[in-house]
């Protein structure tokens, strides 16, 4: 992948592809399933937390330049170390973006294609993905920065027109299952704020480095900001989603959108955005994924790999049995995940970076 130089708000919308995709699909349910009516109150707890962490990861950064973590790593523990630490993260977002990419698909296929096999809603997600990392990097951010401000602009407008059914009341009580549950057990929660990985890779991206903390920041309180509409829109409106296993809770909302009779049946314009947002969003993970694996093997011509990145994520993507299989994945399984990689390694990562490089000075 060529270093092509991103601006602030291209390396922001970079990082809130994944909470968009994420929220498309169980999301903001899983979120209330777990914080019941203390949901908003826990986001907004959760949100300051992921803010200090993102102030910690650009300063942290700050003594290594333009480095990313790759770089750090192998001037924390050599080369066999960057070899382990590129390793762990293109599995990481490998896996992730397959199972939620069986996921998606498998949601399309209940609402829109009955009759299709799953194969074949996941093989033109990816042969889109190909196509798409093929035309390039900068290509792939226009394309990513004229969806995914209209994916938000869609989540705004379904929270703006069912605002008359909302039911304010749930949510209290204020602390839920109380104080343990939303601000102890809760703090899985954090795992939403997974497009935070992003930030130990696109330092060497950036046309103003100087932003990076800028971008950091506003990165963490956007996602914030975003799953208070989304988690507002089902806890106020579906009581009955605290215990159901409906998949697509934020489409079943754009189902009672209506403005009389010229104007119904508004979730299928929805659905049309965030199928291309998902697009954007399995684009730009693979793109990474592939970016990491060029540094680990010095590689010139990232295009050859391309295909091969693609079989890989089909395959992923169909080694879970059945639906049961990945949505427990994504719903159980993958807050540990997302939280021990993001927040755990890579921070210590950097702390000890910082330790050596205080120690040679």
């Amino acid at each position: 992948m060529s270093r092509s130089k991103i601006g602030t708000t291209e390396a922001v919308l970079i990082i809130l592809t994944v909470i968009i995709s994420h929220s498309i699909l169980s999301l903001p349910r899983d979120l209330i399933v777990r914080t019941k009516s203390a949901t908003i109150l826990n986001i907004i707890f959760i949100t300051i937390i992921c803010t200090l962490l993102a102030l910690l990861i650009a300063k942290l950064f700050k003594k290594f330049g333009n480095a990313d973590i790759l770089d750090i790593s192998e001037y924390l523990g050599g080369k066999l170390f960057k070899q382990i630490v590129g390793a762990i993260f293109i599995f990481y977002y490998m896996v992730s973006s397959a199972i939620l990419l069986r996921n998606f698909c498998e949601a399309l296929g209940l609402v829109y294609f009955q009759m299709t096999p799953i194969i074949f809603l996941i093989l033109l997600f990816v042969i889109g993905s190909c196509i798409s990392n093929r035309l390039g990097f900068n290509v792939s951010l226009k394309v990513n920065l004229l969806i995914l401000p209209i994916a938000l602009v869609s989540i705004v407008f379904i929270f703006i027109a069912n605002f008359k059914s909302f039911d304010i009341q749930k949510i209290f009580p204020i602390l839920g299952g109380g104080f343990k549950d939303t601000f102890v057990t809760g703090l899985l929660n954090i795992s939403a704020f997974e497009g935070l990985k992003y930030l130990y890779f696109i330092p060497p991206y950036l046309k103003e480095p100087e932003k990076y903390k800028k971008i950091s920041v506003l990165s963490a309180i956007l996602t914030g900001t975003y799953l208070i509409l989304c988690v507002s829109i089902i806890l106020f409106i579906f009581p009955s989603f605290f215990t159901t296993n409906e998949i697509m809770p934020l489409y079943s909302a754009a189902r009672y959108i209506s403005f009389g009779n010229f104007l119904q049946r508004l979730e299928s314009i929805f659905m049309m955005v965030w199928i291309l947002s998902f697009i954007s969003y399995l684009t730009i993970a693979t793109k990474f994924a592939i970016s990491i694996f060029q540094k680990m093997t010095n590689i010139k011509n990232t295009k050859e790999i391309i295909n091969v990145f693609g079989l890989l994520t089909i395959a992923i993507s169909m080694f879970p049995k059945n639906l049961a299989v990945s949505t427990f994945w994504e719903t159980k399984i993958y807050s540990y995940f997302s939280i021990a990689i993001i927040f755990v390694f890579g921070i210590s990562i950097l702390i000890l970076a910082n330790i050596k490089k205080r120690k040679n000075l």
